[in-house]
Parts: C-alpha cells; structure tokens; sequence
C-alpha cells in the first residue's frame, strides 16, 4: 500500500492536531477518517485544517491508538465517552479489539459484575456476538449492550422464559411456557434494542396451529432456529424455522420411549448437519441423548441410561456437549467428572469416566447448581458450584480455574464477543471475564 506521508491538520473542539495518512489509512477504508483517503491512500483534500466540533481528549486517545496500535485512557476520560466517539469516527473495532485480547480461558480475568434487578434464580444467560449479553429471569430477559447498558427489558407477560439466544446483534428469541387456557407460549422474535415482537414461530400439525411450551433453543449458520417443543396434542419434538420469514420448515416428532420435546440442550453441528438433543436428569429420571439428522429424518446416533444400573448417583448425567473435532460427545456429573462418548461407534455407546477430572472434593453445598459444558476454541469449560474449570490439549487436562466469591453457585454461563458471562443464583449477580490484551514489546 503505497501511502505518502501528507501531512493534515484537524481542529476538534478548538484543539489542533496534525498527522499524516498513513495514520490515517491505519483507521480502514469503512471508516469516517479512511473516508477523507482516495483509493491510493492520499488525501482527497489536502487543503486547510478540517474541523470536527468533537470531543478532542477523546481524539487524541483514538489517534495515538492508530499511530502505535496501543489504547492507553487517561483517568479523566470516561471509557463509554471514548467508545461513543469511537463510533462516530467509525473506529470502534480498532478500540475493542486493542482493550480485549483474543479469547484465552486460561488468560481470563474478571472484568466486573453486574447486579440483577432482583434477587432469586436466573434461567439462563446469553453472550452476543458483539460483546453484550441478555439475562432470563422468570418472565422477564433483561439485556445489555457490548458496554453493558442496559436497554428496555422485555417483559413475557408472565409466561416463565425457558431460553433465549440470539439471532444477530439486533435481534433476540425467546422461548416461553404455554399457559393452560390461553392458547400463548412458543417462541418470538424481538428486537434487543426496544424489545419489539418482530414476529411469532407458530408450529402447525396438520394444517392446523397449536400452542405450544418452547424450550432449548439452537441456530444454524443458514438462517435455520431449533427449539425443543412440548404441545397438548401430537406436538412432542423438536421444530425447525426459518429465521429470516419467521415459518416453519419442519418438525422431528419424539419417537415413542424416547425424549426430545423436553430437552435441556440442543446443540446445531455444522460439519456433520446433525442436531445434538439433550435430555438429562432431573427433568426427567434418565438421560436421553441423540443425534437427529433432518435430512433423512431418523436419529443417527442415541445413548439413554434406561436400564443402566446406577449405584450411586454421581454417575448421573448433567449436561452434554457435542465435539467434532475428535467424534466424541463430553458429558457431566454432578460431581464435574467428565465422561466421553465415542460418535463413531454404531452400536450403543457407553460412558468412559475421565477419574482424573474430578474436582469436588467432600459435600455438596446446601444449594448446588447443576454443571454446565460449553467447547470454545479448542477448550473445554465446565462451571461447578462458584468456579468455572478449563481443560485443554487431547487429554482435556485441567488448566485453570475461574473463581468468584460473591454471587453463589453459578447456574448457567456462555461465551461469545470475546467474553465468558457467569450468572450466579443467589444474588442475581453476572461476572464478565475478558482476557487482556499480550504486552507489547
């Protein structure tokens, strides 16, 4: 990129800068200062000093970000003013990207917490792709921006919420309770900056649309949602829709003696085009586990423990997650001993327990949350009481912990924006873990 070093002035606020284009160009061609660059990176107007009536603190920091790739905020600069300006000079990536490293487990570290509206269990929270997350809480989902504002919550008419994820940084969908009598429930699409309903999933059986009780969700990289459904007729399985028109493209009835309409986890595998269902105890007395192939509509792969003989209850599945990588699926126990299940095995696989994984040590507390699994990046994270582990390498070795005091046990976490969100249960409280960005040499 042959870039000269034309020299231009800028007047913000009645403070004068000067600089050059290769800075400048450092900004990108989608932003308001790679605009004033021609597509040979020279300036378009190379004439008298141009004036911006913005914050110059602010200016300053941004420019000196471009001309050395480090963000350094003095004290009297509040960061949300820096990230507001940020974005008018369409620079906003270039701030996030220099405040947060790339996401590491074993490089996090607490960033801060944020106080729930009220106190009581949380259901689930949700990481977006831009850094922010939504939180459910009985019928309400309360969500929060990538600098953790909080926008309208959305409040389900007191329809218990069972998940939430979200479709793109705009746009969320829950999944709610069906109330006898009613005829409500099922699943909405809503806006997550005003909490406008765009649009309601319907499930229809025979030509004809039934209420319906949505649970887990899932998505897929072409636009399709899943979500495990529960009606009062036939309406047992897992529905798939059309994210884009909001209907319905097809349905995977429950096959009798199995169970999916009840399910905890979905989990969408893009390589193989399989749906991961889970369904695990206590929601119902044994553990279902299956993938479904929509393609050919058949389950391609189950495992359930019915039948199983248990004799004791640690060997009882919590949660399920799916690993391509290695053909395999990484259970759960209560007790954060991690299990394997080997994919490619035709045949009813079993369970190989990984003793070495073990972490809890002693009894259970008075209140304990139930494990949850989640595989980013090569790494797998398991939460346990108030404590997140993480295991790397090809022996899933323990490699660090994440640990937080206040709050409680930690009833659900996820990762996305380059973060991990910990929701705890007793005080309804959320840690956000960042991992800090490498020194410079």
């Amino acid at each position: 990129m042959g870039v000269k070093n034309d020299r231009v002035k800028f007047n913000v606020g009645g403070r004068v800068f000067e600089t050059t284009s290769t800075t400048l160009a450092n900004a990108g061609r989608d932003s308001m200062l790679g605009a004033m660059l021609d597509e040979n990176w020279n300036l378009l107007d190379n004439g008298s000093e141009k004036f911006m009536d913005r914050n110059a603190d602010c200016f300053s920091v941004i420019l000196d970000l471009l001309r050395t790739g480090e963000l350094y905020i003095p004290q009297n600069i509040p960061e949300k003013l820096l990230y507001r300006e940020a974005l008018y000079y369409g620079v906003l990536d270039h701030v996030r990207s220099a405040k947060w490293g790339q996401f590491d487990g074993n490089r996090l570290r607490l960033s801060r917490s944020v106080q729930g509206q009220a106190p009581g269990d949380g259901t689930a929270i949700r990481a977006g792709p831009d850094g922010g997350c939504c939180v459910a809480h009985g019928c309400m989902v309360h969500v929060y921006d990538w600098m953790l504002d909080q926008h309208n919550p959305l409040n389900l008419d007191y329809q218990r919420v069972n998940d939430v994820g979200w479709v793109d940084p705009n746009n969320i969908v829950i999944g709610v309770s069906e109330r006898l009598g009613r005829g409500d429930g099922g699943m909405g699409l809503f806006s997550s900056h005003n909490g406008e309903l765009r649009y309601k999933f319907h499930v229809s059986h025979e030509n004809h649309v039934k209420s319906y009780t949505a649970g887990a969700l899932s998505f897929s990289s072409d636009y399709k949602i899943f979500s495990s459904c529960k009606g009062r007729s036939n309406e047992y399985g897992v529905g798939v829709w059309d994210q884009v028109t909001g209907k319905q493209v097809d349905f995977f009835y429950e096959p009798l003696g199995w169970s999916l309409g009840d399910a905890d986890k979905l989990q969408w595998l893009e390589g193989s085009n399989c749906l991961l269902v889970a369904t695990m105890f206590p929601r119902k007395d044994n553990c279902y586990i299956s993938l479904l192939d929509f393609r050919e509509k058949k389950m391609v792969w189950c495992w359930s423990d019915v039948g199983a003989t248990l004799v004791v209850d640690e060997k009882r599945v919590r949660d399920a997650i799916a690993m391509e990588g290695n053909r395999s699926i990484c259970v759960v126990n209560e007790f954060e001993e991690l299990g394997f299940m080997d994919l490619r095995s035709s045949a009813a696989a079993s369970v190989r327990w990984s003793s070495r994984s073990r972490l809890m040590k002693g009894k259970m507390p008075e209140e304990p949350c139930y494990p949850k699994l989640a595989l980013h990046g090569g790494q797998l994270f398991s939460s346990m009481n108030d404590c997140i582990s993480v295991f790397c390498g090809p022996e899933w070795v323990l490699t660090s912990r994440l640990r937080r005091s206040y709050g409680g046990s930690i009833c659900d976490f996820s990762i996305g924006g380059d973060r991990l969100f910990a929701l705890h249960s007793e005080e309804n409280v959320f840690d956000i873990w960042e991992t800090p960005t490498p020194p410079i040499i």
